[in-house]
């Protein structure tokens, strides 16, 4: 006789379920966790102001360019500036034929940029640019801020008349060079007398100083440089973008560099002062040049672009 399909109840199905999970209880507790792998740490962020610049070869001296000569430290006793000493230098290229007058560049803190193993190697550049008729012929005269005694600081950002002198915003930092110091460098070399074939240089409240003599007398100096300038307020330069703004334009030709870590303390915040200098000279329409890196308030960004930088702002004068 057959016998009739076995049926299957809930009763059943539930025993077998609860049988089913508890033998496989044993194999689940052997088995080993994965391993959960770490991410990797996230590499360290450059810190603020690292400056990851260099200087390249056309500011090192080259085979086959001729050197210039450099004299100095010299000493001037100004009387625009009464009771103050300063040291300046003289760098004359090679190429320099007393019948034919030389463009003249003036740099402000002359020591920093005469200095050919510190950031900006000024005379090593010109060698090489002046070989390579990438800019005229040119005289440097490379000029300190003056100090109420001969005995200067080991540091010379540190002599007394610096900041009168330098964040002052007024002619008579220009009236020294154009009444005293010029004067006396035409006494020993055939200079120029057209402005277009001036150029004023200059780093920090150094850079503010460069602008602001072109500023007072575009009848002499049309070509400026400021690195890492000070255009806040310390005496009063913080009002530049304004005058910029409201004033005629004038014949000059402006090269800015600064830096997103710059300064920022009671003064004023330098890289927002020179992106406020930028926007002004390109609303009124100024044969302009800005460079915005992310350097601190150093000499490494300027430095290592200094031959492009006259390069730029020579480049239709031989």
């Amino acid at each position: 006789m057959m016998r009739p399909p076995m049926r299957i109840t809930a009763a059943c199905r539930l025993l077998f379920h609860v049988v089913v999970a508890t033998t496989a209880l044993p194999v689940l507790a052997q088995t080993p966790p994965v391993a959960q792998t770490a991410p990797a740490p996230a590499p360290p962020s450059a810190p603020p102001g690292t400056d990851a610049y260099a200087p390249g070869p056309d500011s090192q001296p080259q085979p086959g360019v001729p050197r210039g000569k450099v004299e100095g430290p010299l000493i001037w006793k100004s009387h625009v500036f009464p009771n103050t000493v300063r040291e300046y230098w003289i760098y004359v290229p090679a190429q320099y034929d007393p019948s034919v007058p030389a463009a003249v560049m003036i740099f402000q803190d002359g020591h920093k940029y005469v200095n050919v193993e510190q950031e900006y190697r000024a005379t090593v550049v010109m060698d090489n640019l002046i070989h390579r008729k990438e800019m005229p012929v040119t005289i440097g005269l490379f000029v300190n801020p003056g100090h109420d005694s001969d005995n200067f600081p080991e540091n010379r950002f540190r002599v007394s008349n610096r900041s009168v002198e330098y964040d002052t915003p007024n002619g008579d930092y220009a009236r020294m060079l154009i009444d005293e110091l010029l004067p006396e460098l035409a006494k020993r070399y055939t200079l120029t007398t057209d402005p277009e074939r001036r150029a004023l240089v200059g780093a920090s409240s150094g850079g503010i100083c460069a602008f602001t003599a072109a500023w007072e007398r575009p009848d002499y100096f049309r070509k400026v440089v400021s690195h890492i300038g000070s255009f806040t307020n310390i005496r009063g330069g913080y009002q530049y973008p304004f005058l910029l703004r409201r004033t005629d334009r004038k014949p000059l030709r402006v090269f800015l560099q600064d830096g997103s870590n710059d300064l920022d303390n009671q003064f004023g915040n330098w890289p927002l002062a020179n992106q406020s200098m930028a926007a002004a000279l390109k609303f009124k329409g100024y044969d302009y040049r800005f460079e915005f890196g992310d350097g601190a308030h150093t000499h490494k960004h300027g430095g290592a672009i200094l031959p492009d930088t006259l390069r730029w702002l020579w480049r239709d004068v031989r």
